[in-house]
């Protein structure tokens, strides 16, 4: 047994958990290696119903993945694309191989999203059916922030949130944090739990009748649900989020209409994405161009090109993990500078295939 995840059966019910509060939960290459034919066994196990996923400890779900672990590997200077046996193409490799394997599993999944839900976390979550968000849940893509891009399937959801592309493309570029409400609002969480218990919610679903499919765990949980909601704060501006962020053809034209808009909002926005990578940035914007017209297995295709580019030595991954995990000086210096200093052939090399060492599946 792992001391970074267990895993239990509560009846027809297999749960998951993240069990490393002291880290916010963060997924390793062990967690996803256990996990990945723990969700194969009970896919095939006749008296499983349904499986559930929550993390320990009152702070997380899953703050994201391991990357300063990630990082430290690629300090030695090697950058061989998808080379297997580093951990900079295993850990990408085998992580969008178990967000793909929870986008198609075959029985419900519940994320217990209370808490912290960033990166990593959120590919363990949002391609589940039923995303329960309790009051101190925290959504981020915070990816551009650190030299990334929103990645576990970002190319692939973000798009398609139920506000529309423009929504998905605001949370990708600044990497700004939603709080509970709005977690639903933004189509994050599918229910609110507010302060249940979180046994009284595992108990809910193990007692669920789980032969009418995903409608019985839904019909279980309906007495733990928060049927209205208070009012958030992200549904005052999502009318300036789709003015400044649909339809755009640039992250230069982006800024454009956050500028022309110039109210308190389009200020805060402007300052956040002067703080981005201006490469993570333009990125950012061509993954969710591409991914709006891209199957599931496409987009995470496409993600695995992305991470391994993302992985080169001198990138500004290197430079903002230091700048955000190691020295936490929150002061990094990219490289290029500025967005007119990332050229289109920049960009357009993140997105070249990987020949043998593409993922597959």
């Amino acid at each position: 047994m792992s001391d970074e995840i267990t895993f239990e059966t509560r009846g027809p019910l297999g749960l998951i958990t993240l069990t490393r509060p002291k880290a916010l939960n963060a997924l390793t290459l062990e967690m996803i290696r256990l996990m990945h034919p723990q969700l194969d066994s009970w896919a095939e196990d006749d008296s499983i119903k349904a499986v559930a996923i929550r993390g320990a400890g009152d702070r997380a779900f899953c703050a994201g993945g391991d990357v300063r672990a990630v990082w430290s590997a690629g300090q030695d200077g090697e950058h061989s694309p998808g080379k297997r046996g580093h951990l900079a193409g295993d850990f990408f490799r085998e992580e969008y191989l178990l967000n793909r394997r929870i986008h198609t599993f075959e029985k419900p999944y519940v994320a217990l999203i209370d808490g912290i839900v960033m990166g990593g976390g959120v590919g363990l979550s949002i391609h589940g059916d039923i995303r329960l968000g309790g009051e101190r849940s925290l959504f981020a893509m915070p990816e551009t922030a650190i030299g990334l891009f929103p990645d576990v399937g970002g190319s692939y959801f973000l798009p398609r949130l139920p506000l529309g592309a423009g929504l998905g493309l605001y949370l990708a570029l600044t990497g700004n944090r939603l709080k509970a409400v709005d977690c639903l609002t933004a189509g994050i969480a599918t229910h609110l739990i507010g302060d249940a218990e979180e046994e009284a919610i595992i108990s809910a679903l193990e007692a669920a009748d789980w032969s009418l499919g995903l409608a019985g765990g839904e019909a279980a949980l309906l007495p733990l649900t928060q049927t209205e909601p208070p009012a958030g704060s992200l549904e005052p501006q999502l009318a300036a989020i789709k003015q400044c962020f649909t339809g755009k053809a640039s992250v230069e034209s982006v800024i454009e209409a956050l500028e022309a808009l110039g109210n308190d909002w389009a200020k805060e926005t402007l300052e956040t994405l002067s703080k981005r990578s201006p490469t993570s940035l333009k990125v950012a914007f061509e993954q969710l161009r591409q991914g709006a017209a891209l199957d599931f297995d496409d987009c995470m295709i496409m993600e695995y090109r992305l991470s391994q580019a993302a992985m080169r030595p001198g990138s500004d991954f290197y430079e903002g993990i230091r700048a955000v995990l190691v020295d936490k000086d929150h002061a990094p210096l990219w490289n290029p500078d500025s967005l007119a200093g990332v050229t289109s052939q920049d960009v357009g090399s993140w997105f070249a295939p990987l020949g043998d060492n593409d993922l597959s599946f």
